[in-house]
């Protein structure tokens, strides 16, 4: 970046908060009385599965969906009723929503030609965007001249024109192919990070909210099952959805209680091999012995191995995964007989 964003970007960032909101759609109830608190200068992921209630959470926040309950403040201000314009927020939509007869520069300068600034005045602010987001070069293109992430890029800069206290993104990532939204991915954090404001985004992709967020909201049938950092939600989920949809773990039960172990913390042995076990703790949830199972799969990831596992008593699979230098194909491949264990430090109870 060849310039300071404090010259591009002079405002605040802003806490918003919303307190019991819900969404209605004729009989359907799309977010169900939800309470969030997302601090200033924080990226926020919605994360959670299609009709979760993300979206029309965060269009409500825009000001694009009015609200069937509740309020929405933006910076201690109650903003419920205030029109989007007025609000300080800006959206990047999942589609981009470039005119797709304006060069990239006049897309990003459209709206101070629609309040009646001098076009002089407006091109060399949208000038200054397209630098922050590395898109000089490519002024002069119209939106079909450019790649999916040089329109992202222009779209972002775009947003940003008037100077938004929250910048709200609609999945923005989802169209890219998987390099690509890796590399954009690296850009938005960067760009989070050294203008301060609050971002919110949208997404159905666990990595993608792990990745990205300071704090990442995990979302199901219009209720916010959990909120936390990533590494608190990952690691110690509250809820048996919240542990499936981020993946990676396994859900199991002992003594009438429910718990889980992540796929990287479950053991694997080959049959006959008497796996090396901690003493069981008052928890109880440890299984001495092990668990006996079959190998289903095997799928290979690159510096590890993904398996799956048919324990021989006939309850749900399980996933383990083994660092590569550790498989052994001869004694660990489909078919093979093995047995499972955990530590008992690894295995973590829901909360609800």
């Amino acid at each position: 970046m060849s310039q300071s964003t404090s010259a591009v970007l002079k405002t605040e960032a802003a806490d918003i908060e919303l307190v019991h909101v819900s969404k209605q759609y004729g009989d359907a109830l799309a977010v169900d009385s939800i309470d969030l608190r997302i601090p200033g200068g924080q990226y926020c992921c919605l994360l959670g599965p299609s009709g979760c209630g993300k979206t029309s959470t965060l269009r409500m926040i825009a000001g694009h969906e009015s609200i069937t309950d509740g309020d929405i403040l933006i910076g201690q201000r109650n903003v419920t009723r205030a029109q989007p314009a007025t609000r300080g927020t800006a959206m990047v939509f999942q589609s981009y929503a470039l005119f797709p007869h304006l060069s990239a520069l006049d897309n990003v300068a459209f709206s101070l030609k629609m309040r009646g600034v001098a076009k002089d005045a407006r091109r060399k602010r949208a000038g200054e965007l397209l630098e922050l987001v590395a898109m000089s070069a490519f002024a002069e293109r119209k939106p079909s001249q450019l790649s999916g992430g040089q329109q992202q890029r222009v779209a972002l800069a775009r947003a940003l024109l008037n100077e938004p206290r929250c910048l709200l993104l609609d999945e923005p990532l989802s169209a890219l192919d998987p390099f690509l939204r890796v590399q954009m991915r690296a850009e938005l954090k960067r760009w989070q990070k050294e203008l301060g404001i609050t971002f919110v985004h949208v997404t159905h992709s666990q990595e993608e909210a792990l990745a990205l967020a300071d704090m990442v909201v995990v979302m199901s049938h219009g209720r916010i099952e959990q909120s936390g950092s990533p590494h608190e939600v990952f690691n110690r989920p509250r809820t048996e959805f919240v542990a499936r949809f981020l993946g990676g773990h396994n859900v199991l039960a002992a003594n009438g209680r429910a718990f889980t172990v992540r796929a990287d913390h479950l053991r694997i042995a080959p049959h006959g091999v008497t796996p090396v076990q901690p003493p069981a703790s008052e928890t109880g949830f440890s299984r001495i012995g092990g668990i006996p199972c079959t190998v289903r799969e095997t799928e290979y990831q690159g510096t590890h191995l993904r398996m799956t596992l048919a324990p021989l008593d006939g309850s749900p699979d399980l996933v383990s995964l083994l660092p590569d230098n550790e498989y052994d194909p001869q004694r660990l491949g489909p078919d093979a007989r093995v047995v499972v264990w955990w530590n008992e430090q690894d295995a973590h109870a829901f909360a609800a």
